[in-house]
């Protein structure tokens, strides 16, 4: 077996790839409709001329560097020169709004910042100007800026060109220098609950996600020539430790998604052996394949319905005889062509960043395509357990937890984590700091439990539990997830906290709307207000509400002006809604459902 060496600091983990990788494609983008590659060698001088160039700017070792780019093979570059400049990468969303980018900058104290394009330097330019240490703007790509006092301009292109960047030198400064307790980044949690922290990430947590991932590569699937389909922001610790630093450990290649509209279209050109992503893709792909096969009618919709039979009855351990022979003709049948929509090679797909509806995994796994739940947050880096076939996948659980990951479950059922994972804390947030970690354990937020093979099982988020005018607990996450399921509702967020029972605000389908009114004869009709479009809705709730518990149901609903989304900052980039900003904006719309 392969083992991933106990390396001091990401940066040599990368250069040691670097030097193995040779000339051999490393990182991938789509440019003028062609896959244009760069090679681990020309990876590794890029980044000894970056780094390079950071230090003869006058950053020293400990300074922060703000890193904001879409997905690119520029932004795993930028954060390793970042570190091997000995500095702290502050990664930022593409969708931060001038507030978020000035927040994150006064927060930070970032004294330069990497943007990628004049679309993203234009909300994060004027923070930088009323910035008492931003220094230095990096443009990645060309771009004019506008007179900027004592912000001096940099082009990447001069920093990255020419011989200054010295591979070996870079490589022994960052063996000598940098150890698994330096900080690496501070990562700025998307604010679900309010103002975004920054996270302290140190070298040794994210090696420690990257080691234990590769156990489980290595173990449950065998570890040979891998590539990974990157689509998730490389901002956000999921993406940045899995999709970006795990393939480094790997030696394996990256390619750049070029959009969500274009995914499906990448994963057949790519051929992915693993990808990282969060549930609502899956919802998405889960409702598109159902389409598709719907569409073809007859044999492939009976053969879709046998699958997810088979893989019900599977799940619950009631295997019949003659279900290993539908078992062969699926595998001969169905399961190829669904398999061949994501390249064909696929080992797995690990899905994070939020619970996984166990019928959206049943389905996959149902048509043989391997879906591995993992759970975690910012503060470990992220990721603290992940289901393997090793330990039977079960998709109730998050899995085990990783390797040299201790996991104590509290007298009230909170989830506590200690390990090299736990981050240092928050950035110049003793308080929050305090609050969190006790005694080296990470008090998580979560209530779970372990299940009888060792697996953690997530019940809620501790803050996010519904408790009714009677006491009883309701989970909404478990509503919003069978809410979402059903064809009619795109997206949906449940309220209830101290009422005598649970009501809802519902985004309806866009597709299902139009093809509700084209068949009902009232297209260009003002569907909001249509008594019969209120009841196909209340049609699609009611059957939810038939497999919950009379805590659980539903009883009335509203419907969102709009869409929850990252631009109205109801959502966060990793596709999470945001509870605080949607209850405001809508906190009277739900209260009168209750009729006051």
């Amino acid at each position: 077996m392969r083992q991933l060496e106990h390396f001091p600091n990401l940066v040599s983990m990368f250069f040691a790839r670097a030097a193995a990788g040779g000339d051999r494609p490393f990182l991938h983008r789509k440019i003028d409709g062609a896959w244009r590659a760069t090679s681990w060698a020309e990876a590794a001088q890029t980044v000894a001329c970056l780094s390079d160039g950071l230090k003869k700017l006058g950053l020293q070792r400990g300074d922060r560097v703000m890193l904001v780019a879409e997905n690119r093979p520029e932004w795993l570059l930028a954060d390793l020169a970042i570190m091997a400049a000995g500095c702290i990468t502050v990664p930022a969303y593409t969708t931060n709004t001038e507030r978020d980018h000035g927040h994150i900058l006064t927060d930070s104290g970032a004294r330069a910042v990497i943007v990628s394009s004049a679309k993203l330097a234009k909300p994060l330019y004027p923070a930088v100007l009323r910035s008492l240490d931003c220094q230095h703007v990096i443009g990645i790509d060309p771009m004019r800026i506008p007179q900027s006092g004592e912000v001096d301009y940099h082009d990447w292109r001069a920093l990255v060109r020419g011989e200054d960047g010295d591979v070996a030198a870079t490589a022994a400064w960052a063996d000598a220098n940098l150890s698994r307790e330096d900080l690496a980044c501070i990562i700025y949690t998307s604010g679900t609950g309010g103002a975004p922290r920054g996270v302290m990430q140190h070298h040794g947590a994210i090696l420690h996600n990257v080691a234990g991932c590769a156990t489980i590569i290595s173990e449950d699937f065998g570890w040979g020539d891998e590539s990974v389909l990157s689509f998730l922001p490389a901002s956000h610790a999921y993406e940045h430790s899995g999709g970006q630093h795990f393939p480094v450990g790997l030696g394996a290649q990256i390619y750049y998604a070029e959009s969500l509209e274009k995914l499906g279209a990448n994963l057949e050109e790519v051929r992915p052996t693993l990808m990282f992503v969060v549930p609502r893709l899956f919802e998405l792909l889960r409702a598109r394949i159902i389409k598709g096969i719907a569409g073809q009618g007859g044999l492939a919709q009976k053969l879709l319905d046998q699958a997810l039979d088979l893989g019900r009855r599977r799940e619950a351990g009631q295997r019949r005889f003659y279900d290993f022979t539908l078992d062969a003709l699926l595998e001969r049948t169905l399961r190829p062509k669904v398999r061949a929509r994501f390249g064909g090679r696929l080992k797995a797909m690990v899905s994070g960043g939020a619970p996984l509806n166990p019928e959206v995994g049943l389905f996959f796994q149902s048509l043989g395509v391997t879906i591995l739940q993992g759970y975690g947050q910012t503060e470990a880096a992220p990721v603290v357990s992940c289901n393997r076939p090793k330990a039977g996948i079960t998709l109730d659980s998050v899995g085990p937890p990783l390797p040299n990951t201790e996991v104590r479950i509290a007298e009230d059922g909170e989830i506590l984590i200690r390990g090299e994972l736990v981050m240092q804390g928050y950035w110049r947030n003793p308080a929050e700091t305090a609050r969190v970690l006790k005694d080296g354990w990470l008090h998580t937020g979560d209530i779970g439990h372990l299940d009888a093979g060792g697996r953690i099982v997530i019940t809620d988020r501790k803050k996010d539990l519904l408790v009714n005018d009677k006491g009883d607990n309701v989970s909404p996450q478990k509503l919003e997830g069978m809410l979402t399921l059903q064809p009619e509702i795109a997206q949906a967020m449940v309220y209830g906290d101290r009422r005598p029972h649970v009501v809802g605000l519902l985004v309806p389908d866009e597709e299902w709307s139009a093809e509700w009114a084209a068949a009902q004869g009232k297209n260009g009709v003002e569907l909001r207000a249509d008594p019969d479009y209120l009841r196909a809705l209340g049609a699609a709730v009611d059957r939810v509400n038939g497999g919950l518990s009379v805590i659980e149901k539903v009883r009335r609903f509203a419907l969102a002006d709009e869409a929850f989304a990252v631009e109205n900052e109801e959502m966060t980039p990793s596709m999470k809604i945001r509870r605080h900003v949607i209850r405001k904006r809508y906190e009277e719309r739900l209260k009168g459902l209750y009729g006051r």
